[in-house]
Formats: C-alpha cells, sequence, structure tokens
C-alpha cells in the first residue's frame, strides 16, 4: 500500500498513519519488495498486534491469528512484525514494592522455583505491583493459581501495607480458588511477611511460602488483571490457553455428577 502510493504521500506520513516504522519500509523496499505476497498475513498481523492494545509480542500475536492464517510459524510471524516495526510491550517496574521487613520471622521456601501445579487452588503466587493513575499511584495486589495462570483474586490501594495482600487472598478464597492446605507463595516484603497475613493463613488453611532473598527469579510470574489477563490472553505455560478457561474446564470435571431420579410408575 505505501509503495503504490508513495508517489503521492510522504513516507513518514503514511507510517505514522498506518502505525508501522519508516526504517521498516525502507529494508523492506531496499530487499527489492520480495514479499508482496504476505500482504495479507501481515495486514492480519497488524490488526492482531492493535487490537492487544499494542502489548502482544509474536507468539501471542500467532496465537490470536484468524483460522485462515493458523499455518503461518512464529519465525514468519516475527518477521513480518519486524517489516511492520511492530514489537511486544515488556512493562518496566520503575517504583520499588519489595521491602523486606528486617525483623520478619523467616519463613520456608516451599516452591523451590517450581512455578507448577498438578491441578488448580492449590498452589498460588502472590505479588504488588503499581499503577500510574491521573490522581496518583494505585498498588496492586495479585494473587496467580500456578496451574491455570489466572488471577483470581486482587485488591487495589492507595498504600502498600499487608491488607492488599489479605483482601486479595480473601478474595480468591471467597470464589473457591483456595484449596485447603495450599500454598502462597511471594517475595520476602514486609507486606507477606507480616503478622496480619500470617494470622489469616492460619485461620484459613493457607501454608505461606517466601523466596530466597534478594533473588528477583523466585516470584517472576505474578502479573496483571480480569477482562485482559484472564479472559483474552493465552498463557504459554499451559499450552496457550486462556487462564479463565482453563479453570472453568478444571471445576467442570471435578464437579459432582447428579444422577438422573428414577421415572415414577
Amino acid at each position: 500500500m505505501m509503495l503504490a502510493e508513495k508517489a503521492e504521500f510522504p513516507v513518514k506520513m503514511m507510517a505514522r498513519v498506518l502505525g508501522v516504522s519508516r526504517s521498516g519500509f525502507y529494508s523492506w523496499l531496499s530487499n527489492g519488495c520480495p514479499r508482496e505476497d504476505w500482504s495479507a498475513e501481515r495486514e492480519a498481523v497488524r490488526r492482531v498486534w492493535l487490537e492487544s492494545d499494542r502489548r502482544f509480542g509474536f507468539r501471542f500475536v500467532k496465537c490470536f491469528l484468524p483460522g485462515e492464517f493458523s499455518g503461518l510459524t512464529l519465525y514468519r510471524v516475527r518477521k513480518l512484525m519486524r517489516e511492520l516495526g511492530i514489537r511486544g510491550c515488556t512493562p518496566n517496574a520503575r517504583k520499588r514494592t519489595t521491602i523486606p521487613d528486617p525483623k520478619a520471622r523467616p519463613r520456608p521456601d516451599l516452591v523451590r522455583r517450581d512455578f507448577t501445579s498438578p491441578v488448580p487452588t492449590c498452589k498460588l503466587v502472590g505479588d504488588i505491583t503499581y499503577l500510574r493513575t491521573g490522581e496518583g499511584w494505585l498498588y496492586l495486589s495479585t494473587v496467580i493459581d500456578l496451574n491455570t495462570r489466572m488471577v483470581v483474586g486482587w485488591s487495589l490501594s492507595e498504600r502498600m501495607t499487608a491488607d492488599i495482600v489479605v483482601s486479595a487472598l480473601a478474595s480468591a478464597k471467597s470464589r473457591g480458588y483456595v484449596a485447603g492446605n495450599a500454598i502462597f507463595h511471594a517475595d520476602r516484603g514486609a507486606q507477606y511477611t507480616s503478622r496480619l497475613l500470617a494470622e489469616w493463613a492460619r485461620d484459613n488453611d493457607v501454608r505461606l511460602s517466601c523466596s530466597r532473598a534478594g533473588n528477583c527469579h523466585d516470584n517472576a510470574v505474578a502479573e496483571f488483571i480480569e477482562a485482559y489477563y484472564n479472559r483474552r490472553r493465552p498463557r504459554s505455560t499451559i499450552g496457550y490457553k486462556v487462564p479463565a478457561e482453563a479453570m472453568a474446564a478444571f471445576f467442570e470435571r471435578t464437579e459432582p455428577k447428579l444422577e438422573a431420579m428414577p421415572m415414577a410408575a
């Protein structure tokens, strides 16, 4: 399209309107325009990326492509995205959310970097992140099920205190997403080593687990939330299924089946 209109409109303006990079266009042009046969696939990739609010990387773009493009390889999707000058969005944290309490009692690491679970509701992980709004910062506490990767509980607050962690866990528990004797794993931030959380965990039959001090990779799973994360975004760790669908399938499999009542004579 840009090549056809190049004589009438500036490349810079067309690139801005179409949401692609000039460098990608010129790279394609310098290679002799060899990929015109991929125009439909290129447009599909761009559309999926835009519909994801410009968040998806090539793996998730491939997963959400319409059925007629299911044969595209990861290599081709990545190449098309590179030609379009688009890429996934990886947020970078700028506010510190893990502040340890030097007086907190030590807790065991019951997970030991094994972020898998044979069934839902038995192994959970928590994290606190932040959201910048027009009225200042809001802190988001999340609880994620490690089998389905579904956000099963969450809580927002203007303060990064232990009660938002308890509130997120209580929300998950009330919806049936926390089994008896479940593990809840988090970092060694003061919110997770607090007495308030310890008391809640004792009263609700939950085992608390903490990552090793200073190791950012021990709790690298927790992310973000209901409409987008749970309902739309597939997770590679569960075979690119959507978390809410995986959780619903588990409950459907385990729900007791009512036997048919005999017909009266």
